[in-house]
């Protein structure tokens, strides 16, 4: 019998190679710097592919392999994976979380001391024969204030090390809670524009999102301490390149360091190049010799559990489960994403707690699979598609929300019921979600029964149940074009508080939304993204 092929498309390290092909089970095969018509041509012989960053596996490439089975990306991210087109093909996409962290840490801390002391300026102006001491006067970090955007793995590892150097942290992630803010000892800031007038040293490790795009814009920009200095070894994309370059050429911003860029290679003729007081990494943070022999030690048996033994770890696409237990949990996991997502938009923010109750037969297998799947909803907002089943439950950790289960074997109402509960800061948010049948319905918000479809846009109100309420906001909504999908109704008492919720065609604008809350019988309106 053939052993399964594995091409390995981009560099890792000689020990992954080897843990791939020892005993000979395996045939691989390396091949790196192939163009996407060149490994199309390969592909349909491969059962196995393993890439880093450079090579992209696009949907091209996935509707040519034939054989394919399993994606490795020895990183975090999977971005550069059409994740979408491998799912539909059936096709498991594993990666490697925490693998390069320490490594980024301390490449983001290397340019953090490097920007503060002109360090590769000085170091070229020496080469180039010179000896201009006065021209590179640099500045402390002992006593300096450092904004942190993202507390995630990254993040709190380069909080502890600024620490260390007698350093002020100041932190800004909605999704961190205070007690995980306070064991780190780092200060919680509410909002980023508060953030920014209070860093001598700014610091980005958060995902690039469409909400995280040009997070640092010309806006924002004018908005820090003069003379503050900005790092980014997270995503290109996070800063506007263009307003960080004008900032730096009036003195807004006295220096900066990136490791990522919006265009990657950075171009020759980028503007960006030859800039005196900007610090260029051609993508470090995770080079180093560690973290390539983590990774690739870590994808090489992931793939060989599941070429060989038919084991599924660290994957992005699906759970781990045998096939007996996703019959049962199967709908659940989807369902139970989409509950998370929900409690995730009209919760408070920094939750430090998110409780799961099962009940009814669901409780007769392993719900490990939904309470991840649970949680990379809930935490899509904070972590983008950086979470995933895998990850959620660390990343949970990383932001301090202790996540507890519960069990009913009397589901009451229901053959099968979910519960989703958040506390924060002393308030209380839930949510709840059952199948009619095959299809799923939220059943219940905050203790009040309805019946609502998880899907699309979702407006929540909280109004006063009077006359004539559901009228005005179906004219209102009618008044900008917003057509009503369905509509569920709830209520405390008569006369009391309602909950209205409505599934609408299409999402409604932010004037809409200001309309609707100014009325004094509109106590709280909030849009949902499903």
């Amino acid at each position: 019998m053939t052993p399964p092929k594995v091409l390995i498309a981009d560099p890792i390290s000689e020990r992954g190679v080897e843990e791939l092909a020892a005993g000979g089970a395996l045939d691989v095969v390396v091949q790196t710097g192939l163009k996407e018509a060149e490994i199309v041509r390969l592909i349909p012989d491969f059962s196995a592919i393993v890439v880093r960053s450079q090579t992209k596996v696009s949907a091209l490439i996935l509707q040519a392999a034939t054989r394919l089975k399993v994606i490795g990306r020895a990183g975090v991210g999977v971005d550069n994976v059409d994740v979408e087109a491998a799912t539909r093909r059936g096709v498991i996409v594993m990666n490697t979380p925490g693998g390069n962290t320490i490594s980024t840490a301390e490449h983001a801390f290397s340019l953090l001391v490097s920007v503060a002391r002109k360090i590769p300026q000085a170091h070229a102006n020496l080469q180039a024969g010179k000896w201009d001491r006065k021209k590179f006067e640099g500045t402390e970090l002992y006593g300096k204030s450092l904004g942190i955007i993202g507390m995630g793995r990254i993040g709190s590892e380069l909080s502890r090390r600024a620490i260390a150097f007698g350093m002020r942290v100041l932190a800004y992630d909605p999704f961190l809670s205070a007690a995980r803010a306070r064991a780190l000892q780092v200060e919680l800031i509410e909002e980023i524009d508060e953030l920014l007038p209070l860093c001598d040293f700014l610091t980005l490790h958060t995902p690039l999102t469409p909400e995280t795009h040009h997070l640092l814009n010309a806006q924002r920009l004018t908005k820090t301490r003069r003379g503050v200095r900005i790092i980014n070894c997270a995503r290109g994309g996070l800063i506007d390149e263009a307003a960080l370059l004008d900032s730096l050429g009036n003195g807004q911003v006295a220096g900066a360091a990136l490791d990522v860029f919006e265009t990657e290679p950075l171009p020759n003729d980028s503007p960006l190049r030859g800039v005196a007081n900007l610090i260029l990494t051609p993508h470090l943070g995770a080079s180093t010799a560690e973290a390539q022999e983590s990774v690739g030690i870590e994808i090489a048996q992931a793939i060989r559990a599941a070429l060989l033994e038919g084991t599924i770890r660290n994957a992005v696409n699906m759970p781990n489960l045998d096939a007996k237990t996703l019959a049962i949990v199967g709908p659940h996991l989807r369902f139970g994403e989409k509950l998370g997502l929900f409690l995730s938009q009209v919760s408070p923010r920094r939750v430090e707690s998110l409780h799961i109750n099962y009940s009814g037969k669901v409780n007769e297998v392993d719900t490990t699979a939904i309470t991840r799947s649970i949680l990379k909803g809930f935490l899509h907002l904070a972590g983008g598609d950086d979470v995933n089943e895998v990850n959620a439950p660390a990343f949970a950790e990383a932001h301090g929300i202790k996540v507890t289960e519960s069990r009913l074997s009397a589901p009451g109402d229901y053959t099968d019921l979910l519960e989703l509960t958040a506390n924060a800061e002393g308030k209380t948010v839930s949510v709840a979600g059952a199948f009619f049948g095959a299809t799923p319905r939220i059943v219940n918000i905050n203790g009040r029964p309805l019946e609502a479809r998880p899907q699309g846009v979702v407006l929540v109100l909280e109004n006063t149940d009077r006359p004539g309420m559901v009228g005005r906001i179906g004219t209102l909504l009618g008044a900008h074009g917003v057509n009503i999908a369905t509509m569920s109704l709830s209520r405390n008492e008569a006369g009391g508080r309602a909950l209205t919720v409505l599934n609408l065609d299409t999402t409604p604008p932010a004037e809409l939304l200001a309309e609707i809350s100014a009325s004094d019988d509109i106590h709280t309106a909030q849009v949902v993204q499903l």
